[in-house]
């Protein structure tokens, strides 16, 4: 008789789920830079020990999000905020490239992931607060399925560095509207086309004057 064979469950340590809290937080600027990470407290907070807290501050430290002192313990770091027409000059070159490097190898899967944001985004209204949300899991949805870990960190850096995430000077419509013709580029798997819209999409973006 033939043993059925049960599929292994993806199995998520308590140091991995920690790291992905924590990034999330500094990402959209709840914890804000300078901010002082109290082991104990955010052990309380994510109910487990401090020592999967303490390897997430180790993990976090090597991607650049946070600073370690013998004295002052952990802190989320001060980055460089830079001037605005610098931060997005450099977010278009990282994120066309993290466009091309994703056309050739984002799945149906990834298309309908971001087709499924990118709806959800068209039903808010202008001021809804979910809208940031959903625009930072879309951008970053992107920068996964570039398959470059480096490119994914340089992302959060950025993106901490804008204080929870880039403003930009047109309306939701208009930027869903780009966001569709980045999709199809994915679609078609057009590298030049994906690195060619998601450019103008983010420079598009830069405040005038």
């Amino acid at each position: 008789m033939t043993e059925s064979v049960q599929p292994a469950l993806n199995y998520v340590s308590k140091t991995d789920m920690v790291v992905a809290l924590i990034r999330e937080l500094i990402i959209t600027g709840e914890l804000p830079a300078g901010k002082q990470l109290r082991q104990r407290d955010l052990a309380a907070r994510f109910h487990v020990s401090q020592t999967p807290v303490r390897e997430a501050m180790r993990r976090l430290e090597s991607e650049g999000l946070v600073v370690g002192d013998a004295h002052r313990g952990f802190t989320v770091v001060e980055a460089d905020s830079g001037s605005t027409e610098e931060n997005f000059q450099i977010r278009a070159a990282l994120e066309s490239l993290g466009a091309a490097l994703a056309a050739p190898k984002i799945d149906e899967a990834g298309i309908a992931r971001l087709t499924d944001l990118n709806e959800r985004m068209r039903g808010l209204a202008e001021n809804d607060p979910l809208y940031p949300e959903l625009n930072r899991e879309f951008h970053f949805t992107l920068y996964e399925y570039s398959h470059s870990p480096l490119l994914l960190s340089l992302m959060r850096l950025l993106w901490q560095a804008l204080h929870g995430g880039p403003r930009v000077n047109r309306s939701h419509a208009e930027s869903i509207s780009q966001h569709e013709l980045i999709i199809d580029a994915l679609r078609r798997g057009d590298t030049e086309g994906a690195r060619k819209v998601t450019y103008e999409h983010i420079m598009g973006a830069l405040p005038l004057g």
